[in-house]
């Protein structure tokens, strides 16, 4: 973070996100204080809030893209929530605090997913030494018994009786029995190695011992303490009831994945993992608020929209900064950046409850997408759909080739649709292009080794019955 200055960040960003200038400056000086903060003195940095942001504008113009990308690229806890789906305390429906919940989960699965790479490397070496064993065990004792069988077999000593005969047979079983294995550790490594044993079936031995933190128990609002400790007890045993091996008969192939996961897991300090999670969520947590135009108005007495202004005055004290009770323990959110984002249509920011509009000081608007942005969103971002559709079929041995004018077509499409339906942004460039690839990507099979160009003429010609019909437009389109 020490490294990107706010033009590095809207350059970043730049990669990915076409236009919005002032919600990515937005954006990157409000990542920026966060550093800035940290250079403080400590009774100084307690003090220095996050500007929680507002975004304004229509949907598919890149509200939810910015914020996802700047996470990424400070490598922060992220979590995308729609204010539409909370209520009010004492409702039935999902509580505020929830946000932080699931935002602990997903710096949870960021670390653990980091310490988990880290000791990767140690951790195949361990899962091959484990399959190895099981490997040499189950091969070589299924070897045993056809040895012994053919000792047996094996015909007495000439001139011998039938009783000197039934000796030797019994002392060349017997040390047989105990020969050096068919399957030597040097030969199965060899083996392992060049992938010859992957479809061999082999039973491992796996731990049931990340049941420890995976099972919880989650109480229902509304429940009487009787039934609150009936509930408990149906935890408790059905815990206590969880074996802690199980056998799995699986692929090599599959086993040694399972065992890398295993002694991944045992190398990786769980509680460490939790405590650093909770730290990031604290100083560098991103909350993204969608929908928020949804929950402001004027008051009603009656209707679903009686806790509009409900969900606001729970958000508030979140926003604001509380400590909220987690099943990994207390986690601050004084210092989360909180994005709140909306179309504003039908309200506007000032709907919203004073408190509420205080905690988002910053207030960007983001335009709407023209020709020229479709265009560049499908030629110029990187992984842009053009660049995915091209991927995806390569993988299929057809080389596909689009023309400016084929791309200058899709945009000029995707605008004329926006303007005669409801404008949805970028998000129109898909349904298009998956429309004018449809029996490309259905055929693909049979061009395989070619090179397919699209042109103007071929988008014009795939979209020809769909726009020549309004009314088949809107449904389709």
């Amino acid at each position: 973070m020490e490294n990107l200055t706010p033009q590095q960040i809207v350059a970043e960003l730049d990669r990915y996100i076409v236009g919005q200038s002032a919600a990515k400056k937005a954006v990157a000086i409000a990542l920026r204080n966060r550093y800035r903060r940290q250079q403080l003195a400590p009774e100084l940095r307690r003090d220095v809030m996050p500007k929680n942001i507002l975004m304004i504008g229509p949907t598919g113009v890149g509200k939810t893209e910015i914020a996802r990308r700047v996470a990424q690229l400070v490598d922060a806890p992220f979590i995308k929530v729609e204010a539409t789906k909370f209520t009010e305390a004492g409702y039935v429906g999902r509580d505020v605090e929830s946000i932080i919940f699931d935002l602990v989960e997903a710096a949870i699965d960021l670390v653990h997913d980091q310490r988990l790479a880290q000791v990767q490397d140690k951790a195949e070496g361990l899962a091959k030494e484990r399959l190895i064993g099981y490997l040499y065990q189950q091969m070589n004792s299924q070897r045993a018994p056809q040895r012994r069988a053919s000792a047996r077999r094996r015909p007495g000593r000439r001139g011998g009786g039938a009783a000197e005969g039934a000796q030797v047979d019994t002392a060349v079983a017997r040390s047989d029995e105990y020969a050096t294995p068919v399957y030597e550790r040097s030969r199965l490594v060899d083996m392992l190695e060049k992938s010859q044993l992957d479809d061999t079936l082999v039973e491992i031995e796996l731990s049931n011992d990340n049941l420890g933190y995976n099972a919880y128990l989650e109480v229902p609002p509304g429940l009487s303490p009787e039934e609150i400790d009936e509930t408990f007890d149906n935890f408790a045993r059905q815990y206590q009831s969880f074996p802690t091996k199980r056998i799995r008969r699986v692929s090599v192939k599959e086993a040694r994945r399972l065992l890398t996961r295993e002694e991944a897991n045992k190398l990786v300090d769980f509680d460490e993992v939790i405590d650093q999670a909770i730290e990031r969520v604290e100083q560098s947590g991103v909350v993204f608020i969608d929908e928020m135009d949804k929950i402001a108005g004027p008051r009603v007495e009656v209707g679903a929209d009686v806790s509009g202004e409900g969900v606001q005055r729970d958000l508030l004290p979140i926003v604001e900064g509380s400590v909220v009770m987690t099943r990994y323990g207390p986690v601050k959110t004084d210092h989360i950046l909180f994005i709140g984002a909306g179309a504003f249509y039908q309200s506007k920011p000032s709907d919203l409850i004073p408190e509420l509009q205080g905690r988002f000081p910053i207030r960007v608007e983001l335009s709407s997408l023209t020709r020229e942005d479709f265009q560049r969103i499908l030629s110029d971002t990187d992984n842009s759909l053009i660049k995915q559709y091209q991927a995806l079929l390569r993988t299929e041995g057809v080389d596909l080739v689009f023309t400016d004018d084929a791309i200058a077509a899709i945009a000029d499409i995707a605008c004329r649709v926006n303007e005669a339906t409801e404008n949805i942004g970028a998000r129109r460039l898909q349904t298009v292009l998956e429309r004018v690839l449809e029996d490309l990507s259905f055929h693909a099979s049979e061009y395989a080794g070619q090179r397919i160009t699209i042109d103007a003429a071929y988008v014009q010609e795939r979209m020809k019955d769909v726009l020549v019909n309004d009314d088949l437009a809107r449904y389709i389109l």
